[in-house]
């Protein structure tokens, strides 16, 4: 193992580890807003409603994210007719893929609240938007909180995918000391190594946690 090269190429590697974590946690955030919107509008009486947002979840879930990530990045130069942040568009790709999944996620939460619940609600005189803000999504919180974890844990890995577009992210940074030095081997695993430092202290955290949030 060669030592001295992971020691000088440690300073390029946490830069760039550090672009990743910035990338995960706007793009976190982002496909939770979009998961939990989508999520929920798959579940109201409105069909075309409902259509549009199984139509959003089932073109990205059945698409790959590459694809999404090179759409939205030369696709706004394209036809929006302005040139895309790289870092911006890597955040939009990730999280509007990822949103898809996310609003699985929520979509299942949801349905598993009794209907009985919603309609006791309804009968106290709470609206739709109060009965779902303080009687369905504290429970769908509950339920939805180790899959969510999951997926975030999916995302993150998936950073590494935004090289495509040419954002110098972790593994993007990485293999431009391999192509400069011919040395894998220490700057793979070096890399492994930080994306296990922010992945498995979340799963072991969601694993110790799993059953006091998910209802007996």
């Amino acid at each position: 193992m060669n030592w001295q090269l992971i020691w000088i190429s440690l300073p390029q590697l946490l830069r760039a580890f550090l672009l990743t974590l910035e990338l995960a946690v706007v793009s976190i955030i982002g496909c939770t807003v979009i998961g939990l919107l989508v999520g929920g509008l798959r579940t109201v009486r409105l069909r075309i409603v409902a259509g549009l947002a199984r139509a959003y979840v089932e073109v990205f879930r059945g698409s790959p994210l590459p694809i999404t990530l090179l759409f939205v990045y030369f696709g706004a130069a394209l036809y929006l007719g302005y040139s895309s942040n790289v870092f911006a568009a890597a955040a939009v790709g990730l999280s509007v893929y990822h949103g898809a999944y996310v609003a699985e996620i929520f979509r299942s939460g949801i349905q598993a609240v009794p209907s009985a619940q919603r309609e006791a609600a309804q009968t106290l005189g709470l609206s739709a938007m109060q009965t779902f803000r303080f009687v369905v999504l504290p429970q769908t919180r509950r339920i939805v909180f180790p899959p969510l974890i999951g997926q975030f844990i999916s995302l993150i890995k998936d950073t590494s995918i935004a090289f495509v577009i040419g954002l110098v992210e972790l593994m993007k940074a990485g293999q431009a000391i391999v192509d400069r030095t011919a040395e894998p081997i220490p700057i793979y695993l070096t890399i492994a190594a930080l994306y296990f430092v922010i992945c498995y202290p979340l799963s072991l955290w969601v694993r110790r946690n799993e059953r006091k949030i998910v209802p007996a």
